[in-house]
């Protein structure tokens, strides 16, 4: 990953150029599950007032799905959903759902990037907010679905005596979804891990 093009600007790359960017691309692509999850063990010590620090927080959650029967999809958007926490500070549930939305189906999405709102249900209140904030959704048909999550996963998963799975547990199964994207700009032009794409 180390071959680099001369152009200074986009209107003077050409065609070969682009071809040697795919592949450079395509090699990067394939180690995505591992930057995320160095991206998730920056929240080992983070407690942020709450009882567990955020990384068991994310892997309590994981954890209770996993243990629940949910499908590996599910699973990972219960680890990965707080993802955002540390450079969306003011909107981490966008932060996770953009960095799931290639990889899961629309409801999936929708559940991650909601769950703040939905979440809000159980304290909103003591912050001086509107706790059924999240009934601006209600006619939406992921609204169950998203209320569940933080019912049984999202909102219980702060137990400090609960026996939590490790990051190992669930590596496999991120590198499964997140080897596969299922929408993407380049969709058209690209077939990940076997081939480079032929334009950009």
């Amino acid at each position: 990953m180390n071959a680099r093009t001369a152009f200074t600007c986009f209107q003077e790359s050409t065609e070969q150029d682009w071809k040697l960017i795919g592949r450079e691309f395509v090699a990067f692509s394939k180690g995505l599950p591992d930057r995320v999850m160095a991206h998730l063990r920056l929240f080992e010590g983070d407690y942020g007032g709450f009882p567990i620090d955020r990384y068991a927080h994310s892997l309590q959650t994981a954890s209770r799905a996993l243990r629940d029967g949910r499908d590996e999809e599910y699973v990972v958007c219960a680890l990965l959903h707080d993802i955002g926490d540390t450079l969306g500070t003011f909107n981490h549930p966008d932060i996770a759902a953009s960095i799931l939305k290639p990889f899961v189906s629309d409801a999936n999405f929708w559940m991650v990037a909601h769950h703040g709102i939905f979440q809000g249900y159980y304290f909103f209140h003591h912050l001086g907010m509107d706790r059924d904030m999240r009934l601006q959704f209600v006619d939406n048909p992921h609204f169950e679905y998203t209320a569940e999550f933080c019912e049984l996963y999202d909102s219980p998963a702060f137990d400090p005596k609960a026996e939590i799975l490790p990051l190992s547990e669930f590596e496999p199964m991120l590198r499964r979804v997140l080897a596969k994207p299922r929408t993407t700009l380049y969709e058209k032009v690209m077939v990940v891990g076997k081939q480079a794409p032929e334009v950009c």
